[in-house]
């Protein structure tokens, strides 16, 4: 997925504990460096059993300590200290090159995991595990091989643990050590319960393979990439530059041949699952409705059709369990989720124009003897449902996030499972993501707003709450807020929100400001919204500083506003997100006198720098952009994120052709800059290369910068300080020098 956060440079907190020894500035370094907030607590997860909270707390030098909070008391403690974490938990500078760094970033890799009898830990240190005795107070090493080994995974009984290495599934025995290989014939082209790039980026999958619930049985998915083409990343750190094949299906390419298998654990013998729609479609989930009995979860190649079946795991019998379908596309960012007692479960589907939740039961005691049946709708309203937190199956009551009142605030609520007595747990405006442990008494909320930095607290469901981190007080800053502005699309019917941050002295009517767009405008993000924006606020407040003003736009396309809202994007890249940012920057410009029309910028990253090049390509009203790792042609992005809302090229090849900047390089209006990181395995520096082809051809001059080593999103201190500069320096030279009206970049070729 094209990803938005934090402008999507990646900010490396350095303090421990939010504490601060003097009064912090607002600068580039400062920003750059995520010393302003305070270093947020990692790894947080439940223990199974339910009593207390842990989560990793590391200090300016990268020392770590992981604490535990009680979940009865709220009392905060060390459970394992610094001397003993220091060789499980490595710091993340320490943790492989920058590509493995990210990769761990990116999709939230634990550094640990509980056991289920919560008699245990284990640390990844770098592929190799430890298994920490709280009975014994110290750890020892699990794994045999000099070979890394990667998502490891408890049996329900907690007497093995299961783990992939060199592309097989391996078990060891608790506390015996005994190891076996499970799979058989794993390799770069064949991944036995591994997890692939592109399921990983666009399909969320984190993980392909699980217990069974009695210990007895592994399924796993097995992904066959032989058909897949490659893409070269080049590594250039050494004198000899090498190459590292990485498995990317563009559009229209074959993607990985998937199947379902079931392992015996004790024998080692496996049974291949055949269901319909696999040939040419996805496996992004599976797991069990109880002992004997799969679930697994069909997507057909066009995304507009989900089939759930239930699956004997003995006999391999399969039978459709339900399906969900859609005009536009299968969400798949919104799991379903399953009762732990095996006879129902929760599906979240956007059928009726919002995403809510639907209730499914079937006979617990042979889910394959008919179909489930739909109980009722759970949620309903013109509002969004982020996602199901929890359900007390005994109490018949679900925890959820949504936005029922405002679209830009996220609020934790409750209902009973037939859809009545639906209350508010969450009390502060701004936006609210709720964790629970194994029982519904208490949850962690973890909360800001637009203007507050994060918060940790133990929240009892009757409605206490007791903060047990925040970050550092910012009050020192003096942060303005923005405006927060309803607006009306291009087509003056639909509502779209922006947020506005204004230079200081804007009560002087004579001044006259530039205006920086840096909008995303892509699916599946919402970018403006009652939560603290990180470093992108402040580098935001920083330019305001300056004497810019920044507006930040979500057009039709995006996400949190519902299935009309968001299809807009169906067969529609550029064109109506352009649209929709130029109606709304004249509205701004009519009701804020003080801003110049005259000197407009445009920056982004990802979608957002892909949307700053289709803007100068497609319209004469902006003077100079940066443009950070974009998209420039769609057929070198991914099969699935891209064929989702475009189609396939074969079927859709104008939609490819008119939304890909890369064939509009003539076209160019103002100064541009292309950013992109030589590593980047997301937008493949290809794009730019095709854009800066395009260009010259186009006989048009235009800057680059190459960020060495750095993936898809620009990250440590030093260079998002430099990234930061460049857009002020940039935007300094090309807006509010003597000579800005006329922009040297877009101009042609002499």
């Amino acid at each position: 997925m094209l990803r938005r956060c934090a402008l999507m440079f990646v900010l490396f907190p350095a303090l421990a504990l939010a504490q601060q020894s003097q009064e912090p500035q607002l600068t580039i370094d400062t920003i750059a460096s995520g010393q302003l907030t305070g270093a947020g607590p990692e790894s947080l997860t439940w223990s199974p059993d339910g009593t207390k909270i842990t989560y990793v707390q590391r200090d300016e030098e990268g020392r770590a300590q992981l604490w535990s909070v009680d979940a009865t008391t709220g009392q905060r403690s060390v459970l394992v200290s610094e001397s003993k974490l220091s060789s499980l938990a490595p710091p993340e500078a320490k943790a492989g090159t920058e590509r493995q760094r990210e990769w761990r970033r990116r999709y939230h890799v634990a550094a640990y995991r509980w056991s289920p009898d919560s008699k245990y830990l284990l640390f990844d240190s770098g592929g190799q595990f430890w298994l920490y005795s709280f009975q014994t107070g110290t750890a020892v090493e699990t794994t045999s091989a000099p070979d890394p080994s990667t998502d490891p995974k408890f049996s329900p009984d907690s007497k093995n643990l299961a783990f992939v290495r060199k592309h097989d599934l391996w078990v060891r025995g608790i506390p015996d050590g005994s190891e076996r290989q499970l799979t058989k014939g794993g390799d770069d082209d064949l991944l036995n319960g591994e997890v692939d790039w592109v399921y990983a980026e666009e399909l969320y999958v984190r993980s392909n393979y699980f217990w069974s619930p009695d210990s007895k049985q592994i399924a796993f998915l097995q992904m066959n990439e032989k058909k897949v083409p490659e893409y070269p990343l080049i590594d250039w750190s050494g004198v000899h530059a090498r190459a590292d094949e990485q498995k990317y299906p563009n559009p229209g390419d074959p993607n990985p041949d998937v199947r379902v298998g079931v392992l015996e654990v004790g024998s080692g013998h496996a049974r291949w699952i055949t269901v319909p729609g696999t040939q040419d479609g996805y496996i992004p989930r599976f797991g069990w409705v109880k002992a004997g009995v799969l679930w697994i979860e069909v997507l057909n190649r066009a995304q507009d059709k989900m089939t759930v079946y239930f699956v004997d795991s003995k006999t391999g019998d399969a039978r459709i369990g339900l399906t969900d379908s859609s005009d536009a596309w299968v969400g798949e960012e919104n799991e379903i989720y399953w009762f732990k007692s095996g006879d129902r479960l929760l599906l979240p589907s956007w059928r009726d124009g919002h995403t809510h939740l639907y209730l499914y039961s079937w006979n617990k005691d042979n889910p394959l003897d008919g179909s489930p049946k739909l109980v009722g709708q759970v949620t309903k309203g013109d509002y969004e449902v982020s996602k199901a937190d929890y359900v007390d199956e005994s109490a018949g009551i679900v925890y959820f996030t949504a936005a029922p009142d405002d679209p830009l605030q996220r609020q934790i609520f409750s209902v009973r499972l037939d859809g009545s007595d639906k209350k508010q747990l969450s009390t502060e405006s701004g936006t609210h993501d709720a964790s629970f442990g194994s029982t519904a008494g208490a949850y962690v909320d973890h909360y800001s707003s637009l203007m507050k930095p994060p918060r940790l607290s133990l929240c009892k469901t009757t409605g206490v709450c007791t903060a047990f981190w925040q970050s550092n007080d910012l009050s020192a800053l003096h942060l303005n807020p923005p405006q927060t502005l309803s607006l009306k699309a291009a087509d003056g019917k639909t509502v779209i929100y922006g947020q506005l941050f204004m230079p200081l002295g804007t009560m002087d009517t004579s001044k006259r400001f530039p205006v920086l767009m840096n909008p995303y405008g892509g699916p599946g993000v919402q970018d403006v919204r009652d939560i603290w924006g990180g470093g992108g606020l402040l580098f935001h407040e920083y330019l305001a500083r300056k004497g810019f003003a920044v507006l930040i736009v979500d057009n039709r396309g995006m996400a949190g506003r519902g299935r009309d809202f968001e299809a807009a994007a169906k067969n529609h890249f550029g064109d109506i997100q352009l649209a929709d940012q130029l109606a709304a920057l004249d509205q701004v410009l009519k009701r804020v006198p003080m801003l110049d029309p005259k000197k407009i910028g445009w920056f982004g990253t990802s979608y957002g720098g892909y949307m700053t090049l289709y803007a100068m390509t497609h319209s004469d009203r902006i003077d100079a952009g940066i443009s950070v790792a974009p998209v420039t042609d769609w057929r070198l992005y991914d099969s699935i994120y891209t064929e989702r809302y475009l189609g396939l090229p074969n079927d859709h090849e104008e939609e490819y052709k008119v939304s890909s900047p890369a064939n509009d390089g003539a076209k160019l209006h103002g100064a541009l800059v292309i950013v992109h990181g030589t590593s980047d395995d997301n937008v493949h520096i290809q794009n730019t290369i095709w854009m800066a082809q395009s260009l010259i051809q186009g006989g048009k001059q235009f800057d680059e910068r190459l960020y060495p080593f750095q993936t898809h999103g620009v990250s440590g201190p030093v260079p998002v300080a430099n990234l930061f500069h460049l857009i002020e320096d940039y935007f300094t030279r090309e807006l509010k020098s003597p000579t800005a009206e006329s922009p040297v970049g877009g101009g042609q070729a002499q």
